[in-house]
């Protein structure tokens, strides 16, 4: 399940992405965090956080930009 998740993002990360105008507010990109704690955490714990994350992306998150997987 995993390795089906992670070849998801990386299909939109190449083929979806780059039609759209870039506005991911966080370093990691979300795609790249979502990767990162589905690796580190596995399928079901790694794609809440990656949710947790991408409803966290608008412009009034008053968080820090940097956001790296924990």
């Amino acid at each position: 399940m995993k390795t089906i998740l992670i070849n998801i993002i990386r299909f939109y990360r190449k083929y979806i992405s780059p039609m759209k105008q870039p506005s991911c507010r966080f370093y990691p990109t979300c795609s790249q965090y979502a990767i990162e704690a589905i690796e580190k955490y596995g399928s079901i714990k790694g794609t809440y956080l990656a949710v947790r994350r991408i409803l966290k992306c608008h412009p009034y998150h008053k968080g820090d930009p940097y956001d790296p997987v924990k």
